[in-house]
Order: structure tokens, then sequence, then C-alpha cells
């Protein structure tokens, strides 16, 4: 007998309508911001179980454009965690997704590729950015949208860590997202989608910004000749720091490549540059430390 999904699907199917509309007008970039995006208790359940920054093997993200830590292996997921990344990606929520959208053709991605578990410590950040459009493994995938759900309690404003929605021409901010608790955001996967949250965090030592990020894809008939890369790009304002995220920014663009062509992920790169954290490891304030001596 098959189990319940977590998602509660009798809440946001009547709302289908209201939501496809909301979706296709809202500015700068179709999104929705879905508030008590699950149950209560599911999500407090959640929470509870997600990984502490010592407590498991974690991706370590560090570089001049962002600051954090990743998870994207489904098997190294704790269990309830896992069942609703499991509910997420199954059919009947992504074709709950693709009504919401108006995206024809989703799919999940069941390798995760960037996506999975997310947290950000005291002093990390992720700079303003459009995300890479093609799956790394799979040639004939385009990216067309993201789900990100906040697992943050008591998440005070004054931290920062807000989720920016920035205009095409990134000249002005159009909208502000607090990483609320149970609050997800949907949003369409283009060239020109760019977000980010990228104040540096001044949370509390041992408070973290949590969240679980997962990306769909339509498969197209042929391979792109040139797949894009994440795309960085520098706020009004950003002065001196426009020349290094740039810079960065290609860098990063050569890793892709080779990512896509030889086959590899983030969490074999990661053991290979000595990026991984193990539980025991290192203090989080110690990785703080080094991660910050290590930015260019």
């Amino acid at each position: 007998m098959s189990r319940p999904s977590l998602f509660p699907y009798d809440r946001w199917r009547p709302r289908l309508p209201e939501l496809t509309e909301q979706y296709g007008r809202n500015a700068p970039f179709p999104h929705v911001h879905l508030t008590g995006f699950l149950d209560d208790a599911v999500t407090f359940r959640l929470a509870r179980e997600f990984p502490r920054p010592d407590e498991a093997s974690w991706i370590e993200y560090r570089h001049y454009n962002e600051k954090k830590l990743g998870k994207s292996r489904r098997a190294d997921f704790p269990p309830f965690i896992g069942r609703l990344v499991d509910d997420l990606n199954a059919p009947e929520f992504v074709a709950w997704l693709s009504e919401l959208t108006g995206i024809r053709g989703l799919v999940a991605d069941p390798d995760l590729d960037g996506g999975g578990l997310h947290q950000t410590e005291r002093g990390g950040f992720l700079n303003i950015h459009a995300d890479f459009t093609m799956h790394h493994h799979r040639p004939n995938w385009r990216r067309r949208c993201n789900l990100i759900l906040f697992l943050n309690e008591g998440w005070d404003d004054t931290w920062r860590g807000a989720l920016e929605l920035w205009d095409p021409s990134m000249k002005a901010r159009g909208v502000r997202i607090a990483p609320l608790f149970n609050h997800a955001i949907v949003f369409s996967t283009t060239e020109e989608s760019y977000h980010g949250h990228p104040d540096p965090l001044t949370c509390p030592p041992g408070v973290t910004r949590k969240s679980i990020a997962l990306y769909y894809y339509t498969v197209e008939t042929a391979t792109a000749s040139a797949p894009r890369s994440t795309n960085y790009r520098a706020r009004p304002g950003d002065g001196a720091k426009a020349g290094l995220i740039w810079l960065d920014k290609q860098l990063l663009a050569v890793y892709s490549r080779a990512k896509s062509r030889l086959g590899l992920s983030d969490d074999w790169a990661s053991k290979i540059l000595g990026l991984r954290r193990r539980a025991g490891r290192r203090s989080p304030e110690r990785a703080g430390r080094e991660a910050g001596a290590s930015a260019p």
C-alpha cells in the first residue's frame, strides 16, 4: 500500500488557477511565493532532521561569488527529507508544477544537479546570478524552473539572507523574499532570471540559513550547442567588485564545461579539491575563517 504524499494536494489544487495567473504576471520574471507550503508538522520535522554543518559531509562552495554548503546525493539525505524530495520529484507533483507554471513536459531531476540541501552559515552569501540552463550530464535537458523551500524557524530579517529577484537589466531589485519557515518560491529559469542573496549573513553563530532546492527540466529534441553556465552579475554600486565577480564567473565556466565533458560531479570535485566538510573535522567557526581567507 502506497504511503500518502507529504505535499498537501487538497490545499493547493483548488488554488491552481489563481496561482497560475500570479505566476505569469509576477515581475521581474515569472514566479510565485507560497506561504504554508507544507503542513507545519511536516516542516518542523524536516527542520529537526536537517543536518548541522558539523554533522555530515557537505560540499563547500567557496569562491568569490558564493560561500555556502551543499549536499546533492539523494542517498546521503536523512530519511524524512529524502521522502519529501521523492514526493516533490514524483510524477503527480511534477504534473501539478507543470500546470502551475504553464511549462509543458516538465521532468524531475534524479541527479539533483546543483540542487538538494543548501545551508549558509554566518558570513555566507550567494551573489546575484542566472542559473545554468542545461543539465551537466543530460545534454538534451533544458532547465526550466526552480523550487526552493525554506526551513528557517524564527528567522530575523536583520540577519539578511532574503532571496532577491532582479530585473533583466540588473538596474533594480524587483522582489525581496525573506527565507521564512515553510515558505517556498517557484520561479522560471531563463538567461535573465537573476536572483541570489548577496549580502553576507549576520545571523548568530550556530544559526544557519537552510533550504531544499529542486530543479525541473524539459527534454529537448536537440542538444544545445553552447549550454550556458551560471551567470553571476554585479549590482549597481558594487564598484570594483564587478571585475572580481566577472573573473570568478569565467573560472567557474571552465569548471562547468569540464564537469559536463568529463562526467564529473560537484561531490567528486570537492573531494579532489579538499572542499568537502566532514563531521568533526573542522568546527564551523574555523571553517568560516578558512573560507574567508581563501576568497579571491
